[in-house]
């Protein structure tokens, strides 16, 4: 018997959490899928109607407009996200005496929740308590700065307090990517009297290439499925301005009652992840396998 459990100790274990995310992630997702492919509205339907609810979900100016502002929200934010974080890594890579002071400040905010970012820049943005009433306060009246309730800049205040929260984190890892380049290389380039903005250019950076491949990946995975921080900043509002696939999926299942519609988008929303993830991981697996 103490054979037997020395040898099925760790499946034993195991299995509880096994039998747990079989039935609540995959399960979940595999009742999702078929949802989809029902006329289900408030409750659940389990007849298949084939693809009508993704001919409706493709038809809807709401999710064009969804996905319109995931693109424009989510090359942003990558984009200003990575060059930001270098910069700063890159900075604090020059061995500077409070490294570790401004690295805790440039962290912190990815301590936050993202319901915190975007209460907190909800203040800062709006007009009548935040940034413009406070400069107004120093006399400059003519002051503007209404992006937070402008339908045509308030995509961009939702980049903003993103980036904010994550550039930190990519710092961190392109830190780390920096540090672990063979210092022999640069003294080499050094030695050969090639500038410092071409050895990052021409040496440092191409050998980081793993590292903002990973990099890109979570910053894509958290654009995509950005929706405590659009809710708590925005509301998606003004209008449907600020509306992602996320709280578009949100308002079809517990503001419309459209549960087909909402699994739809939730699928939609799985596979702009698996085009993202899977080649990623099949890169990896390729890489340890050669």
């Amino acid at each position: 018997m103490s054979d037997w459990l020395e040898n099925h100790l760790p499946k034993v274990v195991l299995a509880p959490s096994f039998i747990a995310i079989l039935i609540f992630v995959y399960g979940f997702i595999g009742w999702t899928a078929w949802v989809s492919f029902t006329r289900s509205k408030l409750l659940p339907r389990y007849e298949l109607k084939g693809t009508i609810q993704y001919e409706k979900l493709f038809a809807s100016p709401r999710w064009d407009t969804a996905m319109d502002n995931l693109f424009i929200f989510g090359a942003l934010f990558i984009v200003i996200a990575m060059v930001l974080g270098l910069m700063l890594a890159i900075f604090l890579d020059q061995q500077v005496r409070t490294e570790g002071v401004i690295r805790t400040i440039y962290l912190y905010p990815m301590a936050l929740s993202m319901i915190v970012t975007g209460t907190a820049w909800k203040w800062i943005l709006n007009p009548g308590l935040g940034l413009e009433a406070t400069v107004r306060g120093w006399g400059f009246e003519n002051f503007t700065f209404d992006w937070l309730v402008n339908p045509d800049y308030a995509l961009y205040t939702v980049v903003l307090a993103a980036v904010w929260q994550s550039s930190g984190f990519v710092m961190a890892l392109f830190l780390a990517g920096l540090r672990s380049v063979d210092g022999e290389i640069i003294k080499a380039a050094q030695v050969d009297g090639i500038p410092t903005w071409r050895i990052y250019t021409a040496i440092i950076i191409p050998s980081m290439a793993p590292i903002f491949l990973s990099a890109f990946i979570v910053l894509a995975h958290l654009a995509i499925k950005s929706f405590d921080l659009v809710i708590a900043l925005t509301g998606g509002g003004p209008g449907y301005a600020t509306d992602l696939p996320a709280t578009y999926m949100y308002a079809m299942a517990f503001s419309r009652g459209d549960i087909g519609q909402a699994a739809s988008s939730a699928m939609i929303m799985m596979a702009v992840v698996f085009t993202i993830v899977v080649p990623y991981l099949y890169s990896e697996l390729r890489a340890k396998n050669d």
